[in-house]
């Protein structure tokens, strides 16, 4: 061998090194960088005729295990809907308000806990029901109630609406990730090209897949030309030779009736979209796909569960204070239900309508059969033929009833009337001594005229003796009678249908209520354990992927120190070279 191949040979192996001291040093720098990958300088050896002529660096490479990093990818996913989910849903608990207090000296702030106040306040006002402040106290209690509920109601859909703006938050990220991917390809295609290394490009895009995966599910491969290639799951193309961008516009205002229909142009819960497809379906996983299940079902579930025991709440209290009157009796009443002269009346049995002064004493009355009336517009005929009374279908389409006497009122007792299909009490049918109004928990409210002060509680019932004189008190109040039958309404057995995930089940308000709050606290416990395996389950992917192919400081620690031992070794077999260059020339100088 020759001293030239030799010097060549060490000036190969110094070459080399240098290389693969550099590759170590990017590796202890990188250490912690999200998504890096350990480097290797590759190489082999150099052979010219059969004779080792150095070492050649091939490539610089790193080794991720696909099937590892697939794993991950799906973990990402799971992580990420995970997460979502149990921010909500512990969002949605805090809204039901505590069962119980964490201070002994006060009971909670749980619906239940608002129904049993109320249940309360009747209970007090029994034993002294003519106490104005007591009466107070029930009006308040109910106040307080609705205005839960309508709270409550007014904060899922605020959640829903958070959950729809997420998503457009989120679908720009995925945008992003998408984009950034395709860029990549190109950029990995062109560098391969030219010889370079293409690994910590691959490593940038393996992160962009990972947070891409977190946001929503995907399928992906990669192609031959080495292409990262992006797929939803039932296989509309997101990154191909290019990205596709996915369009979403979140909804100005989200109510309870806002909803998403798929292949509907109407105005709830736009698609998302990707080249015209709609592609809401194929996203089940990921940020995305836990917000698109919370905004369409989760949350609609709760405000259904909601819905039913304001419904229930209302029809309990409206049931008793539509049997019941006010002293003094208002002077007007006007329904709540949707009726027009030409509506047909399917009544039977006898209704008595009365017009009492300030002190209840009666003014007029009559008994009508209701069975002797067509149409809403005949019934309102008959009583525009009672003394005092004046009755009409008003603007917005509700009977209402007027006593036309200056300082006197109208009185109802709804005897045997039986109203529609349901059976109903003529004032209970038509809503017009209405205690609650409202017909979901967005809406439920007490009486305005009962919460201003303009009208007293319904505390009193007309006289339902055979006949009545004129002057004589048909309406007293101080009586436990109604406000027992208020009691006996809220806390009484009811049936509750199954909806929002709870099967139909029978019991007062105050249970219904309890089983609503501690449906909400299971779901958010299950969501809880749920993120805290999928975060063990994540982590595990994500340190075994590391310890496949993150950097081990003190391996890379260890093999700088080898690498300089090697540079030190091929530099010293240079200048041992150098030297015997040396010496072969001053001894053919010398002869």
């Amino acid at each position: 061998m020759s001293l030239d191949i030799a010097r060549s040979i060490a000036f190969s192996g110094l070459s080399a090194t240098s290389v693969q001291i550099s590759v170590t040093s990017s590796n202890i720098s990188n250490a912690d960088t999200t998504g890096y990958t350990k480097k290797s300088a590759n190489q082999s050896s150099s052979v010219t005729n059969g004779v080792g002529t150095g070492v050649t660096v091939t490539g610089i490479t790193s080794t991720v295990d696909k099937l590892l990093l697939k794993s991950l990818v799906g973990a990402d996913s799971e992580l990420g809907a995970a997460d979502t989910t149990n921010t909500y849903l512990t969002s949605l608990q805090k809204l039901y308000g505590s069962i119980s207090s964490s201070d002994d000296s006060s009971s909670g702030t749980s619906l239940a806990n608002s129904i049993a106040s109320l249940e309360s306040a009747l209970s007090s006002l029994a034993s002294t029901p003519s106490s104005a402040s007591l009466q107070s106290n029930v009006v308040s209690a109910l106040d307080d109630v609705a205005s839960q509920l309508r709270e409550t109601s007014s904060g899922i859909q605020k959640l829903r609406s958070d959950a729809d703006e997420d998503i457009a938050s989120s679908i720009d990220d995925v945008n992003a990730d998408l984009q950034q991917i395709a860029d990549l390809n190109a950029e990995i295609k062109q560098t391969a090209a030219t010889g370079q290394s293409t690994a910590d490009l691959e490593d940038q895009r393996n992160t962009a897949l990972q947070d891409l995966a977190s946001k929503m599910n995907v399928s992906y491969f990669t192609a031959s030309n080495g292409d990262l290639q992006i797929y939803t799951t039932s296989g509309q193309a997101l990154v191909d030779s290019s990205a596709h961008t996915i369009s979403y516009t979140a909804a100005a205002n989200v109510t309870a009736s806002t909803t998403y229909t798929a292949g509907s142009s109407s105005s709830g819960f736009s698609a998302i979209t990707v080249n015209g497809v709609d592609i809401t379906s194929q996203i089940s996983g990921g940020d995305i796909g836990a917000l698109i299940t919370l905004r369409d079902d989760t949350l609609p579930d709760a405000q259904s569960q909601l819905d039913q025991l304001a419904q229930q709440l209302a029809s309990a209290m409206n049931g008793v204070s539509n049997s019941a009157s006010s002293v003094p009796a208002p002077t007007s009443l006007t329904g709540t239900a949707s009726v027009t002269s030409s509506t047909a009346l399917s009544a039977t049995g006898t209704v008595r309508l009365a017009v009492t002064d300030q002190s209840g004493n009666l003014v007029s009355y009559s008994d009508l059969d209701l069975s002797s009336y067509a149409t809403v517009g005949d019934l309102v005929t008959a009583i525009n033929g009672i003394s005092g009374l004046s009755a009409s279908v008003d603007s917005d389409g509700h009977l209402s009833i007027t006593a036309t006497g200056s300082g006197n009122g109208v009185a109802i007792n709804e005897m045997t009337s039986s109203v529609g299909s349901s059976g109903e009490g003529f004032s209970e049918y038509f809503g017009l001594n209405d205690l609650v109004t409202g017909t979901s928990a967005s809406d439920i409210a007490v009486n305005s005229k009962i919460l201003s002060g303009t009208n007293e509680l319904q505390l009193a019932t007309l006289d339902s003796s055979s006949s009545l004189t004129v002057g004589s008190t048909v309406l007293s109040s101080g009586s436990a009678t109604v406000i027992n039958a208020f009691y006996d309404a809220l806390t009484e057995s009811r049936s509750f249908a199954s909806t929002g995930g709870l099967a139909a089940s029978t019991g007062s308000l105050a249970d219904y209520a309890s089983a609503i709050v501690s449906d909400v606290s299971s779901k958010a416990s299950q969501a809880s354990t749920n993120y805290t395996a999928k975060e063990t389950a994540q982590s595990t992917y994500a340190n075994s992927l590391a310890s496949q192919s993150g950097v081990n400081l003190d391996e890379e620690s260890a093999n700088l120190s080898t690498l300089q031992n090697k540079y030190s070794a091929a530099s010293a077999l240079i200048q041992a070279i150098n030297s015997m260059y040396s010496a072969l020339l001053t001894a053919v100088q010398s002869t």
